[in-house]
């Protein structure tokens, strides 16, 4: 087994989240309980359309953002990098110039969310799809190679394992190879998304729960206490073989470079632009490219959106005709410009539903 050196590997990660924290843009914020302080805007960012959310959406938002201030009538939209349950809960804050009239996600809307929408006068908002993303598993060139199973994601990084006598124990896993004899024998060292992101709530659904039916143990439970099976499955371990690594992907990818024995868990439009310096495992023997990704051939396929508060139409301008652009062909077609940031485009019929949502929003016909 190789060692590794943890309080080196504490040093640079936290300079690498204060360097990432670093970026905040104008609608910087203060969480205070489940609430989030926003300060005031005033003078010429008063009239922007303000966008929160999704680090994943976030580089496909700002390349919008900026095609939507080069070549229409309105200033160039704010996008601020929360995380998908930091934006929505910023999102869900209240109505009006000053609040977020969008919210990027890289999952569906909870319950919760729309609770606390509708006790600050929001109404559902509205939903609109803009294509597919992978959740990679990732580590440095110089780093082993992985080709890993969703069961053996489970095992390395649940918090508790069954002991097989119908409770639980700590994992007791440090290496990979104890595991499983076919992985890599590197510790167990996960740079991953913190629980306020989409990124990681799609990870746990997708991968962890998934894992967890191929214990017969959890899948008893499953079929005894739902609740309690999903509590087990998703709770990620907690002693220092996963790293909360802020919201902020480009940062992971530095840290991997830094850490070759380590691996990370990113958005696939980041692998695409850092493929000189990462390389993505095989999850069951297949490959996290676009085909399959589309396809959903790639076991941690997920759909991508953003949410417009509809409150906002009549009181920020442009907000239609910013999602209008979003969902053009010029921008996510199958030759649109967001292709070329790593966007896995809808199919044309899923395209033009979305476009026939952006006209109503336009329209005022939103409902």
């Amino acid at each position: 087994m190789k060692p590794v050196c943890r309080p080196a590997i504490v040093l640079v990660l936290a300079a690498l989240i204060l360097a990432a924290a670093c970026g905040r843009t104008d609608l910087s914020k203060l969480e205070v309980g489940d609430k989030i302080v926003t300060p005031s805007i005033t003078g010429a960012d008063a009239q922007k359309i303000k966008i929160v959310g999704s680090s994943t959406v976030s580089p496909f938002s700002t390349a919008v953002a900026e095609q939507f201030g080069a070549v229409s009538k309105w200033p160039t939209p704010v996008v601020e990098t929360t995380g998908t349950g930091g934006g929505f809960k910023a999102f869900c804050l209240g109505t009006g110039p000053q609040q977020p009239s969008i919210s990027n996600a890289s999952r569906p809307i909870k319950d919760s969310e729309l609770a606390l929408c509708a006790g600050n006068g929001i109404s559902r908002p509205i939903e609109i799809r803009i294509g597919y993303d992978g959740i990679v598993i990732a580590n440095a060139k110089a780093g082993p190679d992985f080709d890993i199973t969703k069961a053996q994601l489970y095992r390395a990084l649940a918090k508790e394992l069954p002991d097989g006598e119908g409770g639980f124990k700590p994992n007791p896993y440090r290496t990979w190879r104890e595991v499983d004899p076919s992985l890599p024998d590197e510790p167990i060292l996960v740079f991953g998304p913190p629980p306020t992101s989409g990124t990681r709530d799609a990870f746990v659904e997708l991968g962890m729960e998934h894992g967890a039916l191929e214990d017969p143990h959890m899948t008893v439970l499953q079929q005894l206490d739902e609740d309690r099976f999903l509590d087990r499955a998703h709770t990620i371990r907690t002693d220092g073989a996963w790293v909360d690594f802020g919201e902020n992907d480009a940062a992971v990818v530095q840290a991997l470079t830094k850490t070759p024995t380590a691996i990370g868990i990113l958005g696939y439009s980041f692998l695409e632009h850092n493929s000189d310096r990462v390389k993505a495992s095989l999850l069951s023997g297949v490959t996290p490219d676009f085909e399959h990704i589309k396809d959903g051939d790639y076991g941690l396929s997920r759909m991508l959106y953003f949410y417009v508060k509809r409150e906002n139409l009549g009181s920020v301008p442009g907000i239609a005709d910013f999602a209008a652009e979003f969902v053009s062909d010029s921008a996510m077609g199958e030759d649109g410009y967001l292709l070329d940031k790593g966007l896995i485009p809808l199919t044309d019929e899923d395209r033009s539903t979305e476009q026939a949502k952006a006209a109503a929003l336009e329209a005022g016909s939103e409902d």
